[in-house]
């Protein structure tokens, strides 16, 4: 019995051998792939340009010559000579201007004047401003030995443009003159307008009106206006033509109320 249990074990054990199959697959892949990119590009960057430096605001001068002569049943000579200069900023404007008038008619004066004007405006925003100014002026002609007035005020630019202002004034005066020989001091409320239009490069208008009535009396007032129109001729050179009329309602002696004048002249510029 052990005999046959031990050749029925080895049959089963030779039968296993032959019927067993081990496969083994190994397969191995390596893919390698190095890429390797060196980019050294150097661009030499422009130096810093600096900005413009900003222009700085100038004055801007001129003088002013004019001549009339009339000749025949009247012989009358007028001249004239104007100096102006001005100067504006984002935050103050500056002008001031002086003048002469000289002229006879048959050998005797018919015009002798001079005056001086200034203004400083200092403006809080582009359009509203506060304003000191102040004039003087003689008029022997007129009886008026001197006519001095200073004070502030508040103007407003209703137009204001590169080509076209409009702008109006409003401030009180302390006065002071000597009119037909006798001293004068008093107060005086000053209203007054301005207006400016280029047309072009070649060609202006302006306008100006202002009147001074005193505070204590109202039918003492005087009302200055001017008109004129001015054209180039070269770079420099300029020629303007203008009306001026001054009335005072209250005048000396003796005197004409009205005194107008129109005037021709030539500019230069600088």
């Amino acid at each position: 019995m052990v005999a046959v249990g031990i050749l029925c074990a080895g049959a089963l054990a030779a039968r296993a051998q032959t019927t067993t199959t081990v496969t083994v697959t190994n397969v191995v892949t390596v893919l390698v792939t190095n890429v390797v990119t060196v980019t050294n590009v150097v661009t030499a960057k422009p130096l810093p340009v600096a900005p413009p430096a900003p222009v700085k605001p100038q004055w801007q001068s001129s003088i002013a010559a004019g001549m009339t002569l009339v000749r025949g049943n009247a012989n009358s000579t007028m001249i004239t000579g104007d100096f102006a200069t001005k100067k504006k900023t984002p935050e103050d404007e500056y002008s001031l201007s002086t003048g002469a008038a000289y002229g006879k008619q048959n050998s005797v004066p018919n015009i002798n004047n001079y005056h001086v004007d200034g203004q400083w405006n200092h403006l809080f925003t582009p359009r509203f401003y506060e304003y000191i100014r102040g004039n003087g002026l003689h008029d022997s002609i007129a009886d008026l030995s001197y006519r001095v007035s200073v004070g502030p005020g508040l103007g407003y630019y209703f137009v204001k443009t590169k080509t076209t202002s409009l702008s109006g004034e409003a401030g009180v005066n302390f006065e002071a003159q000597k009119l037909g020989g006798q001293d004068e001091f008093f107060a005086t409320v000053r209203v007054a307008e301005q207006y400016e239009h280029k047309f072009n490069e070649r060609a202006r208008l302006w306008e100006t009106a202002e009147i001074f009535p005193q505070v204590d009396a109202v039918e003492n007032y005087i009302v200055n206006f001017e008109i004129g129109i001015e054209t180039t001729l070269s770079k420099s050179f300029y020629l303007k033509t203008y009306l001026t009329d001054s009335y005072a309602h209250r005048p000396a002696l003796n005197r004409q109320k009205n005194d107008a004048k129109i005037v021709a002249a030539i500019v230069y510029k600088f």
